[in-house]
């Protein structure tokens, strides 16, 4: 065959990074998709929560976050994150040099999709709701969208503490959804990176009808249209390396990243991010601050 004619290759890794560990959801279904792609995770859990902080914090840790994972040369930059998805994407769209996307497009483009009466629910930490990121992003698409958010702040504990399908999860789920099922939505929005591993809890709570959304499945969807476009996908020419860095290492850590990867991970690294951050996360931030940002 003419080399010519040869589909384009790159077999550059695919970056993810979250503020945490829930991002990981979103690399089970990157893995799931792309099985022979290599996919490297940054998970800033020394500075975790990113939504108590401000939005120009918010803004500077998803772009050190994004140079370490350029340092890692990938070729694409996944933000796992729903709180840096919403306020830091625009800057790293117009800042780095791949391609960038977020969960909450993705999720609130499925969202509308799937909706037949244009009630939608939308579930996720505090910091999320209160950031109405998904509202604005659903009535752009749909403007006679009605939506109803609602904050689950201990869905993210129970499924730290692996309690997915404990009788208590069930009771708190009822307490929180109670109020989406009276409002007879017909789409869900999962709004937070660990909410996928409560789907049995959530689908039998607001209803077997309600077409639950999961983010992680949308932005994998996402992912592929990107590398297709751009001609980034790889070809099974070596086997794909996965790796893993966080910025710090939490309790449980190992447990918690193979019940969200439902299978065992290999050696993660932990790094110095202050060090790193003396050197070019640091510079390149200086470099772009004034001139880009004032505009977010």
């Amino acid at each position: 065959m003419n080399s010519n004619h040869l589909p384009a290759s790159d077999q550059r890794p695919i970056g993810v990074f979250d503020s945490g560990v829930g991002g990981l959801t979103v690399v089970k279904q990157l893995l799931k998709k792309f099985p022979w792609e290599s996919i490297v995770y940054f998970g800033d859990t020394a500075r975790i929560p990113y939504g108590t902080k401000s939005e120009e914090i918010v803004r500077r840790y998803a772009l050190e976050d994004s140079i370490f994972l350029l340092d890692k040369n990938v070729k694409v930059v996944v933000v796992a994150c729903n709180t840096a998805s919403a306020i830091a994407v625009p800057m790293l769209k117009e800042i780095l040099t791949v391609p960038v996307i977020g969960v909450i497009e993705p999720g609130a483009k499925a969202a509308v999709y799937y909706s037949k009466n244009r009630k939608i629910g939308v579930i996720g930490t505090a910091a999320t709701i209160r950031s109405n990121s998904y509202t604005k992003e659903i009535l752009a698409l749909s403007p006679e969208a009605q939506i109803i958010p609602q904050a689950c702040p201990l869905f993210v504990p129970l499924v730290e503490e692996g309690w997915t399908d404990d009788e208590t999860t069930y009771l708190i789920a009822e307490r929180y959804l109670q109020g989406l099922r009276l409002n007879n939505i017909d789409t869900l929005i999962l709004g937070c990176t660990h909410y996928p591993l409560l789907k049995n809890a959530i689908q039998k709570t607001v209803g077997k009808k309600v077409k639950l959304v999961d983010s992680g499945v949308e932005t994998a969807e996402a992912v592929e249209q990107i590398l297709k476009k751009n001609k980034l996908l790889a070809t099974i020419e070596q086997m794909p390396k996965n790796y893993f860095f966080l910025s710090d290492m939490p309790y449980k850590f190992q447990e918690i990243a193979e019940r969200f990867l439902e299978r065992s991970i290999p050696h993660v690294e932990t790094i110095n991010f202050e060090n790193y951050l003396l050197g070019k996360g640091e510079q390149f931030w200086k470099k772009y601050q004034t001139a880009q940002t004032k505009k977010y």
